[in-house]
């Protein structure tokens, strides 16, 4: 899930709703008014979002309205956390002059 999770990061549109989800849950066609872009376009990051567990989605009526899962992204800060605990690699071993 991770890596999933990093893959939906990995695209400005959808890291642009990430922020804008931010302070407040937001129904589609406000997300849409917002980042100037069509609801099937919108939709189809929406469900990448969706399917990494980052965001969570809530039906009133006719209207769809998403949210951030906040502790989701504890997977994410975790590795991040454990990276930046890394120390400096020592340089590699040089290759045998044989193997050349």
């Amino acid at each position: 899930m991770l890596v999933a999770r990093f893959k939906a990061l990995a695209d400005p549109l959808r890291l642009e709703v990430i922020e804008l989800l931010r302070s407040q849950e937001m129904c589609v066609c406000d997300l849409c008014d917002r980042m100037a872009i069509a609801q099937s376009k919108l939709s189809f990051h929406l469900k990448t979002l969706r399917e990494a567990g980052l965001i969570s989605a809530r039906q009133d009526g006719r209207w769809i309205y998403y949210s951030l899962n906040p502790a989701e992204f504890g997977d994410l800060e975790n590795y991040l956390s454990v990276l930046r605990q890394l120390r400096p690699q020592r340089p590699a071993n040089p290759c045998p002059p044989d193997r050349l």
